[in-house]
């Protein structure tokens, strides 16, 4: 499934990386610890998490993640925006709770295993 399309459905707010909204997104991954995403994460993921500091770039990075989703209406760090938009790395933002957001990407069809990701 592409970003934009998850985007569009799910009414998020995009802050950085318009233009790679057609990253494909081939599961989901939700952590607000930096080390956790490190070790677990994997490419193509939609990151989940309430982390608004730069850090968070780096890791998604190194992770080639898929992009970011930023929850309960928390915005970005400016420095955040800045790095994101060097690394050409979506960055959105939702008011819903984490909870929430998962279960609406689990009915899209994303889950949080590499068994289903032939199934999107």
């Amino acid at each position: 499934m592409k970003l934009g399309q998850i985007v569009e459905k799910l009414h998020l707010e995009t802050r950085v990386a318009v233009d790679a909204l057609d990253n494909e997104v081939n599961n989901g991954y939700v952590s607000d610890l930096l080390s956790d995403v490190l070790a677990n994460a994997e490419k193509g993921n939609l990151w989940i998490t309430l982390q608004i500091h730069p850090n968070i770039v780096a890791i998604a990075g190194m992770k080639e993640l898929a992009g970011i989703v930023i929850i309960n209406a928390r915005e970005p760090e400016e420095e955040t925006i800045s790095k994101a938009d060097q690394e050409r790395l979506p960055i959105m933002v939702s008011s819903m709770s984490a909870f929430e957001l998962c279960g609406k990407l689990y009915a899209l069809g994303l889950s949080g295993t590499k068994d289903n990701a032939e199934g999107i």
